[in-house]
């Protein structure tokens, strides 16, 4: 035994290591609660009676909106919250069932025309999938690229899913669920809802009506109380005394069904099951959305509350925790979980200190749900489907922002296409194509714009200083062009970058161009090979190419690329002489200085005068 525990615990340093080596902490919740005092825990407790209360009800509705039994919502609240702090930056980030993340589910499932007993045995393995994918985006730094996706196709997205949310929810609040089919877009649904319109009953939409106004009344006068949770037991307890009365009532508004602890057993997922890799190959798509959803609300909501308390987030180390919590959810009967924007903002205000809280919430949602799985009657089976459909309704018309959707409409063409764009496919498409369509708009226009590197000519004036060269003026040395490059040269802007500069060799005057390289950057392959070609192409025209102002990642690409051979053809190093001058932080101009130096010497003349200033804090002057 003891060897084992020594194998395990060499086991467990190496892979913390290799963690840290990825700038990941393996377990930090130790030092996160350092200095935990009494009084912090009071505050946590609080914190996580507020949050148990909303988790609950809230976790029931977002298992209704992917369509899963109950238990599912409820247990993923209970397991993603108390796992997450374990391994989180945030102090405050609550994870668990998310509106975006159930409905994508949901969607995903119907255009597959999936079966209730097909979804159920793919689900363990679908969280698996999701946890594991958020783990090596951690690893990989993925967390990161959050910042390339642009607030328009946030709000077009979550506008779009809170439309198909309360779509969804009519099945339930007029009462025909049963004869409904399943869809996957808005069009779908609203077709199939309308077609059933003889069907109709307005018992469950008198209720599901009343409690979506019972809960906008007490969150406009009572905002403080758990609203959520006091709503939904009110139209349950009424709803039950109106079925015990009349028959009617209790055959046209139907409740969820119980469940009892044989449903709470470990649903493991079956790795030598016949068909593995094809439902693996089939939920990927699926898995990347939901697992890309999950990030990217947990790092919103997670640099929203760090910029209200003034602390750092790490969003790596937060999507790891969402990773994490998702391979927990995979091995019990729970769905997805994601960063939750309400119960998140809910723990903050309710003062808590730590992640103490949001494990306390979980552990309070776990002991809910053995309470509901003991008592017989099970509560649930009291619990009206069309009250909870209004207040989920309620719930997806709070997510339309309608300021945000005016600034992004307002802001500038393409912010207001762009949300037009993602909007218009949410309601179009299953919604996890619809992330990968809004996303990769996203990604076009940023590398639209960070593809057309700004090229521009200087000139050295009477001052010995540098100055953008104006288009009337004429060089004062007509053969040296000064060339200023500012921006990326990725592979998106390389070949840009070379037509840019190639036309300035049609100008037969000039016989020397220095690229001033200090402000270029994230030099690639394509880039590189593009540089070559020019260097190529402009001795092919008996013409010299220098590099100024060359930062040590710019060297370290040239010289591992072999272009910076080539650039240094012709040139006797021996003797010192080159065609590539490093950028000096303590004088930013002596690298051209030095480059005119060079250029007249390829010239043969002396005549042009150049002066450099140099920073008088160094006492420095100079001119040749």
């Amino acid at each position: 035994m003891e060897k084992v525990m020594r194998q395990f615990k060499l086991a467990y340093r190496a892979f913390g290591k290799w963690a840290a080596s990825n700038q990941l902490r393996l377990f930090p919740f130790p030092k996160t609660i350092s200095g935990y005092t009494s009084q912090d825990g009071k505050a946590d407790l609080r914190a996580s009676v507020n949050i148990a209360l909303l988790a609950i009800p809230q976790g029931m509705a977002y298992a209704a909106i992917a369509e899963l039994p109950i238990l599912y919502g409820i247990v993923c609240s209970a397991v993603a919250a108390i796992i997450a702090p374990l391994f989180a930056s945030s102090k405050h980030t609550i994870l668990g069932p998310t509106n975006a993340t159930s409905l994508m589910v949901f969607s995903f499932f119907a255009a597959g025309s999936y079966t209730n007993l097909e979804k159920l045995n793919l689900m363990p393995l679908l969280v698996l999938m999701v946890g594991v994918i958020c783990l090596i985006g951690a690893i990989l730094k993925a967390a990161e690229l959050v910042q390339y996706v642009s607030q328009s196709v946030l709000v077009g997205y979550i506008t779009g899913a809170a439309i198909l949310i309360m779509a969804n929810q009519g099945k339930h609040l007029f009462g025909v669920s049963e004869i409904v089919a399943p869809a996957s877009n808005f069009f779908g649904m609203s077709r199939e809802l309308v077609s059933a319109h003889a069907s109709y009953l307005w018992q469950p939409a008198v209720l599901g009506l009343a409690t979506l106004a019972i809960y906008l009344t007490l969150t406009n006068w009572l905002k403080a109380l758990p609203n959520f949770a006091i709503s939904l037991a009110l139209a349950s307890l009424v709803s039950t005394i109106i079925a015990s009365q009349s028959q009617s009532w209790a055959s046209a508004v139907p409740t969820f069904p119980s469940f009892s602890l044989d449903d709470l057993t470990l649903r493991l997922p079956e790795p030598t099951r016949a068909g593995l890799l094809t439902d693996i190959s089939n939920l990927l798509g699926v898995a990347v959305a939901i697992a890309f959803l999950a990030s990217l609300e947990n790092t919103v909501m997670a640099k929203s509350l760090a910029s209200r308390t003034g602390s750092r987030t790490e969003i790596n180390q937060d999507m790891m925790s969402v990773g994490m919590s998702n391979l927990a959810c995979a091995f019990t009967a729970a769905m997805p979980a994601s960063g939750s924007l309400t119960r998140s903002a809910l723990n903050y205000e309710s003062g808590a200190r730590s992640g103490i809280s949001s494990i306390l919430s979980g552990f309070f949602c776990l002991l809910a749900l053995f309470l509901f799985a003991f008592l017989t009657p099970n509560p649930v089976a009291f619990i009206p489907k069309a009250a909870l459909a209004g207040l989920v309704i309620a719930v997806a018309a709070s997510l339309i922002k309608k300021k945000n959707i005016r600034i992004c409409l307002r802001s500038t063409p393409e912010d207001g296409g762009v949300l037009i764009l993602t909007f218009l496919t949410a309601l179009i498409f299953p919604l996890y194509v619809a992330i990968f369509i809004g996303v990769s708009l996203s990604i076009f226009l940023f590398l639209r714009k960070v593809s057309r590197p700004h090229l521009v000519e200087y000139e050295v004036s009477d001052d010995g200083e540098l100055r953008e060269l104006d288009q009337k003026q004429k060089r004062p040395n007509p053969a040296i062009s000064i060339v200023h490059v500012e921006g990326s040269l990725f592979f998106g802007a390389a070949e840009l970058f070379q037509t840019q500069v190639q036309r300035l060799v049609v100008d037969p005057n000039i016989k020397v161009i220095i690229l001033r390289l200090k402000n270029a950057r994230h030099l690639d392959a394509t880039s590189v090979m593009s540089l070559r070609e020019l260097i190529r192409f402009v001795r092919s025209r008996d013409r010299h190419l220098i590099i100024s102002g060359a930062t040590r990642d710019v060297y370290k690409v040239l010289k591992s690329s072999g272009v910076l051979e080539t650039l240094q053809r012709g040139c006797r190093r021996e003797e010192g002489e080159t065609n590539l001058f490093f950028y000096a932080p303590s004088n930013p101009n002596i690298s051209t200085r030095d480059a005119l130096l060079r250029a007249q010497e390829l010239l043969g003349t002396k005549k042009a005068d150049v002066k450099i200033y140099y920073d008088p804090a160094h006492d420095k002057k100079g001119s040749s």
